[in-house]
């Protein structure tokens, strides 16, 4: 069974709230991890899991990367995410929305809930039709949008910082880079990375967007899938599907000096950073670099601005640049020295909370 309260400081989640509302067919998972910095925000994931207790592992997961994310992104929120057990194009409807919609409600202000896998800002407005506590709507409604614009411009940024480190240059410019899954966010890397100059290989799971993104950028190569890419020639390694794709095997035949994509905990388990590591592999750490979607709908809380929050999220550059030097400086893999940096904010600005401001 999946440890709610956590093995370490680490993993205590602050709340888990399961929602349920039989007419609608709404099964949901909430889960905040931590609220020292504000409220805790992320989005709504909407999955066909196997069970009950995998969609409670991934909310569980999620939320606690959430917190990392939040707070080295400089952002004054916590970490939180909810999902959906369904699948999307078969059980989601106006009703159910609508009832998950009054839960995220009931918390007062505890979750901010967002966008994630399965949801799109049309379902955040119709959320937000029962809750006030909902970013990511449609630009119609006053919202930023499709927040996969800036987690894909993120990206880049971290993997031009990336290159820096190890090429001496941040451009990827001739460079192989290996997009796997060219989804919401993929495709957009895609075009980010022609226009930079780098040859681009992908693959996915799904023809459609394979042949979405080879209409577009013709030039481009497709391959099988992630163990023949990560087996290939490439420079660069952008996991950009869902996570827990670098595993044993993958690290053991990755030829990529650089991995930096956009998927949410990428690690399979434990241990993995210190493989690549031992490998001579840069890993930048995915919190850090996909954080560009969750600063484009945090900007909406305060009225969006998408000038602000594009140059809030290029500063995901220097961070990541920041987090490889800490890293070489300790002698640790760069995933440790960005929970080591996360945490730190986390409990120094955490600690000024307990001044009593007298209300």
């Amino acid at each position: 069974m999946t440890d709610v309260f956590g093995s370490s400081h680490k993993d205590v989640h602050e709340q888990v709230v399961f929602c349920a509302d039989e007419q609608s067919g709404l099964r949901a998972i909430i889960a905040i991890h931590n609220t020292s910095l504000g409220p805790a925000l992320g989005g709504t994931r909407f999955y066909p899991y196997e069970s009950e207790q995998a969609a409670l592992a991934d909310a569980l997961n999620l939320a606690r990367g959430m917190s990392y994310k939040n707070a080295l992104a400089g952002l004054d929120l916590g970490g939180g995410k909810a999902v959906i057990i369904g699948d999307p194009a078969k059980d989601k409807s106006e009703a159910l929305l609508r009832a998950y919609g009054r839960f995220v409600q009931s918390l007062g202000g505890r979750y901010i809930t967002a966008c994630d896998v399965g949801t799109y800002s049309e379902d955040m407005d119709v959320i937000a039709r029962e809750c006030r506590y909902v970013t990511g709507r449609t630009t119609a409604h006053g919202g930023a949008g499709d927040s996969s614009v800036l987690t894909a411009f993120g990206v880049f940024q971290g993997m031009r910082a990336s290159a820096e480190r190890v090429y001496g240059t941040p451009s990827l410019h001739g460079r192989r880079v290996g997009v796997e899954g060219v989804g919401k966010v993929g495709h957009r890397l895609v075009e980010l990375l022609r226009e930079d100059g780098a040859d681009v290989v992908i693959c996915d799971v799904d023809p459609r967007a394979v042949e979405r993104t080879r209409l577009r950028h013709p030039e481009v190569d497709v391959v099988s899938g992630a163990a023949e890419m990560t087996a290939s020639d490439i420079d660069v390694f952008a996991p950009c599907a869902l996570g827990g794709v670098l595993d044993d095997e993958t690290v053991a035949r990755l030829r990529a000096k650089i991995v930096c994509g956009a998927a949410n905990n990428q690690l399979a388990h434990t241990g993995v950073e210190k493989q690549l590591a031992e490998r001579g592999i840069l890993y930048a750490p995915d919190y850090v670099v996909n954080s560009g979607g969750v600063i484009q709908v945090a900007d909406e809380i305060q009225g969006f601005d998408m000038d602000r929050a594009r140059s809030r999220a290029a500063k995901i550059y220097d961070t990541t640049l920041k987090i490889f030097a800490i890293a070489a400086d300790e002698g640790v893999p760069p995933a440790v020295a960005a929970d080591r940096l996360a945490e730190r904010r986390m409990s120094e600005v955490g600690r000024i909370r307990a001044i009593w401001l007298g209300h």
